[in-house]
């Protein structure tokens, strides 16, 4: 089996991690590729001591440690990408090894030492990354969620986990038409959505809705996540895998807000 072919299954797993680090889409997949001609140009010394996946996320983990010092787009592309240069130039800051640790443990289910591998770090160094993030998921700014599942049990529990973050819950929403009816009332602050819906509707429909009244941190929570990661349409920035783990949640919800707090700290001081 050919290394590209080793790595293929685990990419759009990468591009999910990259854009929650970066909190783009744009960005997120511009360092993906970056990786990628990273190994085709020097496949011999591709890292496989831990496998084929944990190898592909250090190369990526590599080259995110110098992005400040790497080029970026034209200032017009990145405000076509809803992206500011500011952010781009500085997201190795914005996100520190303490939530990629976390995201690596949490999100993409890599076992503590695996992260070391990744990080190019000791295990301890890791534990500790993993305490400081808990610190500042704690420290996660309160906001109004909507929450979009039609799976009463889902539903609830996501419910339970948004409320002990300290937000509040605007409603619950089975369907698309309910979904709109409950924005209408009140806008919510962020929103965490299934895809498929009760009346089989869509949740990526409802969303697309909610984003037209203004941007709007979105989390999309599935049992498909490759099937939203196809570079065939417009595709999330968070997304989380069905079945999940709470703490994985958390760290989501806070990693989204942290961006989204981020953007209006930005466009207020140019306001």
């Amino acid at each position: 089996m050919t290394l590209s072919q080793q790595i293929a299954p685990y990419l759009p797993y990468l591009r999910r991690y990259a854009r929650a680090l970066a909190g783009s889409q744009n960005v997120g997949d511009a360092i993906v590729v970056q990786t990628l001609e990273a190994i085709i140009e020097e496949p011999a010394s591709f890292p496989k001591q831990r496998g084929a996946r944990a190898g592909l996320y250090r190369v990526f983990s590599t080259l995110w440690s110098t992005i400040a010092e790497r080029s970026f787009p034209a200032e017009e592309d990145l405000e076509n990408s809803g992206t500011t240069s500011s952010v781009m130039q500085n997201v190795a800051r914005l996100t520190p090894r303490s939530r990629q640790a976390f995201l690596l443990n949490l999100v993409e289910r890599f076992a503590p030492s695996d992260i070391a591998f990744i990080l190019d770090v000791d295990i301890e160094a890791v534990s500790g990354f993993l305490s400081s993030a808990e610190k500042e998921i704690a420290e996660c700014i309160a906001t109004d969620v909507l929450i979009i599942e039609d799976e009463a049990v889902i539903a609830a529990e996501l419910s339970m986990i948004v409320r002990e973050l300290g937000h509040s819950i605007i409603g619950v929403a089975r369907t698309q038409t309910e979904a709109q009816k409950l924005t209408r009332l009140r806008r919510p602050g962020l929103v965490l959505a299934d895809i498929h819906l009760a009346d089989g509707s869509s949740g990526i429909d409802a969303v697309n809705d909610i984003l037209q009244q203004g941007a709007t941190p979105i989390i999309f929570i599935t049992a498909y996540p490759e099937r939203l990661l196809t570079g065939q349409r417009p595709e999330p920035t968070f997304l989380i895998s069905k079945p999940y783990d709470v703490e994985a949640v958390k760290a989501t919800i806070c990693q989204s807000l942290f961006f989204d707090q981020k953007a209006s700290s930005h466009l207020a001081a140019n306001s």
